[in-house]
């Protein structure tokens, strides 16, 4: 499935229950955090290993994340892949292979 299928059955599943009303920039952006919040939550005073055990839930979390994610960007008329792309080509050069190895020496806010 492509991101474009993705939206497309995202905006179905929203514009068959009405739910456009309620899906302003803000409250996409309000929950996005909650959403996040409630998979951050499955890996509180747990260590990965464990909070993996539960790997439908994390799934679930995760999908609530990616969902309001994909609406956000649709309603900002963002096209998914390219502010990814543009992302990871900034990344690139604000982090440089070359000097990104070995991190252990050195903290990755440093980079900044």
């Amino acid at each position: 499935m492509t991101d474009q299928d993705s939206m497309a059955k995202i905006n179905q599943f929203r514009d068959e229950r009405h739910w456009r009303q309620f899906h302003n920039e803000k409250d996409l952006a309000i929950s996005i955090s909650l959403e996040a919040s409630e998979l951050l939550e499955l890996f509180q005073w747990k260590t990965s290993a464990e909070a993996k055990q539960k790997p439908e839930r994390l799934k679930e979390e995760l999908a609530d994340v990616l969902i309001y994610a994909y609406m956000l960007a649709d309603n900002l008329d963002l096209d998914i892949d390219e502010i990814i792309a543009a992302k990871l080509a900034k990344n690139a050069k604000k982090y440089p292979v070359a000097t990104s190895h070995d991190l252990k020496e050195t903290k990755h806010h440093s980079f900044d």
